[in-house]
């Protein structure tokens, strides 16, 4: 009883702007407004990321840094671009529930490469640790892994999935803050806060009003603080003598 009042009372209260939680084995199914929101809060930085990726493609002093510069460029517009084409099709879906399925496979998918990519930079032009030259390949190889377990298990075990998402992101920084130069440090641990705080929202559909366009605000800020300490210490000129001899 006290649960279908709870259901009631939050449908009364948020009405237009959430719909009521999901089992753990179902997706979540957004309002109009949600919708709406969802396409709008990535949609608004597909331009931003790809003019920033060809300024640091532009900006490039030698053949590691512009394969890093379209390494991240593409990881970083991608990850805009395949989420805002899925949730505009799961918007106005109609007859496309199959095309609506692969979009959000590749929307999961997207993800991993773009922590990969995040990482290719300081991995590829900084002076680290001995284990740095693997960690170049073994990223990889965990960003295959991932989605090879989306191809096979969507949303299937989405607590997994999460651990998943969270160990990716962590274990590379392990390598990363062997960086004999600091620089650039702060900005990366303060983007992993905001990426780390935003999956609070990511589990929250149901929950709170709009959860899943505040984990796209969550991104876009992390991703933004990231992209300036790739621009500011890695690609800014002046900054050539911190790079390391590859």
């Amino acid at each position: 009883m006290s649960k279908t009042y709870n259901m009631d009372f939050k449908r009364t209260k948020y009405g237009r702007f959430m719909n009521n939680r999901v089992p753990s084995n179902k997706r979540y199914q957004p309002t109009e407004y949600e919708h709406a929101a969802n396409c709008a809060t990535h949609a608004l930085w597909i331009i931003p990321s790809i003019l920033g990726s060809s300024l640091l493609h532009f900006l490039s002093d030698d053949q590691w840094e512009t394969i890093s510069a379209w390494i991240y460029g593409f990881g970083l517009s991608g990850l805009f671009i395949v989420s805002t084409v899925f949730h505009t099709i799961s918007w106005k879906k109609s007859h496309l529930r199959m095309v609506e399925h692969c979009f959000h496979m590749c929307d999961r998918m997207v993800i991993y490469f773009f922590i990969a990519a995040s990482y290719a930079p300081w991995l590829n032009l900084r002076e680290l640790g001995p284990w740095a030259s693997h960690m170049r390949w073994v990223i990889w190889i965990m960003a295959s892994v991932g989605t090879a377990y989306v191809f096979f298990f969507h949303e299937r075990y989405k607590i997994v999935e999460l651990i998943c998402y969270t160990v990716m992101g962590v274990f590379p920084a392990l390598v990363i803050l062997s960086m004999a130069d600091r620089d650039g440090l702060f900005e990366l641990i303060v983007g992993g806060m905001f990426y780390c705080l935003g999956m609070v929202f990511f589990k929250s559909d149901g929950l709170i009003p709009f959860a899943h366009a505040i984990w796209h605000l969550f991104v876009a800020i992390g991703a933004g603080i990231h992209y300036y300490a790739i621009w500011r210490y890695l690609y800014t000129p002046g900054t050539s003598e911190m790079k390391t001899s590859r």
